[in-house]
């Protein structure tokens, strides 16, 4: 029995320092997993307000709280991939008017793809890639570091681009910005059909299109 015990548990040390396989809590409990610095993370969320913050920890912390202990059990975070490369998703009855909120910290030099239908995206103090689609609704890009882009293309259908970051500012029907920096380390895309896109950083001397 011992020696059963033993191999259990060096089997769960092992699946733990290999990452993460999978996970899932509800709204009303906290996620915790490894990931690495330059990790990809995909998330894919129905209507909700998400937060996306860069830490300093090799970890992703996930918070959730909703407008009901009855939503907060019916809607599920689940995380499956491992320390380099994972998967995010917020799903379940996510009822209009729920109040949902998810706070998601992660490694500063994370890569980011992030899909929702509507609701609002904040990411702060993000240092990495980052790829975000959202039909309807706010896009909140900010850091108080150097905006280290080589690549930036920032659209939407109906609405407005807020970029203080590069002195514009854009509103009506398929409006945009892009820009090329060829000395830039990252690159970042944005859309939203129906709504505004805000980038908040360090200004440069840059010219946009």
């Amino acid at each position: 029995m011992r020696t059963l015990s033993a191999v259990a548990g060096a089997a769960v040390l092992v699946w733990n320092l290999a990452g993460l396989a999978r996970a899932e809590v509800p709204c009303a409990q906290t996620l915790d997993a490894p990931l690495r610095p330059r990790a990809v993370l995909r998330v894919h969320s129905r209507p909700a307000g998400l937060e996306i913050v860069g830490t300093d920890q090799a970890a992703i912390h996930v918070s959730c709280t909703s407008g009901s202990e009855g939503d907060a059990e019916r809607i599920r975070i689940r995380l499956k991939g491992n320390q380099d490369d994972g998967t995010l998703t917020i799903a379940g009855d996510l009822r209009e008017g729920n109040d949902v909120r998810v706070r998601i910290e992660v490694p500063r030099k994370t890569s980011l793809r992030v899909e929702m239908s509507a609701g609002e995206v904040k990411v702060e103090e993000i240092a990495g890639d980052k790829d975000i689609d959202l039909y309807a609704g706010r896009i909140a890009i900010s850091s108080t570091r150097p905006w280290d882009y080589r690549s930036v293309d920032v659209s939407v259908s109906i609405g407005a681009v807020k970029a203080p970051v590069y002195g514009a500012e854009k509103g009506g029907f398929f409006r945009s910005i892009t820009k090329e920096t060829a000395d830039g380390e990252y690159s970042l895309h944005a859309h939203v059909i129906t709504g505004e896109i805000a980038l908040l950083g360090r200004s440069l001397h840059a010219t946009t299109d």
